[in-house]
C-alpha cells in the first residue's frame, strides 16, 4: 500500500503531473495551489445552508475545478487521457446561471459590501480567490489557446457567479445587499 506522505517535499520541491521536479515556489504550483483552496473554500459554503439550486451548482463547480488543477499540473497544460476537458459549455453554465439568479435580485445601484450569512460571506471569499487564481494563472504559459484560455474565461465567470450566488443567498434570506456609502 502507497503511503499518504513521500517526504519529497520535506526540502521545498513537488512533482508536476509528468514527474517534473519543481520548487513549491513554482508559478504553475502557486497557481493550482490557489484552484484547490478556491475548491475547499467552496466545499466549506456549500457546508452552510444554501438553496438546493446553488448547493449542486456548487458541488458541479468543484468537479470542474478539479480538472482545472489537473490541467495546470502538467506542464503543457494538456488533459490526460480519463479526465474530461474544461469547454465553453462549462462557462456557459455558468452565465446561464448568473442570469437567472440576477432576474431574482434588485438591480444593483451600488457597490456592495461583501459578507451577510455565513454562506454568502463564505461565496464573497471564495470569490477573492477565483480572483487571486485568474490572477496567478496569468502569469503562466501557454494561455493564449486551447484549456488555457478556456479556464481563464471559466473563472473570470465563475468570479462572477460567486458574487451573484452570494447575492441570491442573502436575497432569500432576507438580508439583501448591504451598499457601500461613499
Amino acid at each position: 500500500m502507497a503511503r499518504l506522505y513521500t517526504k519529497k517535499g520535506d526540502k521545498g520541491w513537488t512533482e508536476l503531473a509528468d514527474g517534473t521536479s519543481v520548487a513549491k515556489t513554482d508559478l504553475r504550483v502557486q497557481a493550482y495551489g490557489t484552484v484547490d483552496e478556491l475548491s475547499s473554500f467552496i466545499g466549506l459554503a456549500a457546508a452552510e445552508s444554501c438553496p438546493k439550486q446553488v448547493l449542486s451548482t456548487l458541488y458541479w463547480i468543484q468537479e470542474r475545478l478539479f480538472v482545472v488543477g489537473v490541467i495546470l499540473a502538467h506542464p503543457k497544460m494538456s488533459v490526460p487521457q480519463g479526465i474530461s476537458q474544461l469547454t465553453i459549455s462549462d462557462v456557459k453554465v455558468l452565465e446561464d446561471e448568473i442570469d437567472r439568479f440576477e432576474s431574482s435580485l434588485p438591480a444593483l445601484t451600488s457597490f456592495i459590501v461583501p459578507g451577510g450569512t455565513k454562506g454568502a460571506a463564505l461565496l464573497h471569499c471564495a470569490r477573492s480567490i477565483c480572483r487571486r487564481a485568474e490572477r496567478e494563472i496569468c502569469r503562466l504559459e501557454p494561455l493564449k489557446s486551447g484549456q488555457g484560455e478556456v479556464i481563464l474565461q471559466f473563472l473570470n465567470r465563475l468570479s462572477d457567479y460567486l458574487f451573484a450566488a452570494a447575492r441570491l443567498i442573502n436575497h432569500l434570506d432576507g438580508l439583501g445587499d448591504r451598499l457601500v456609502k461613499a
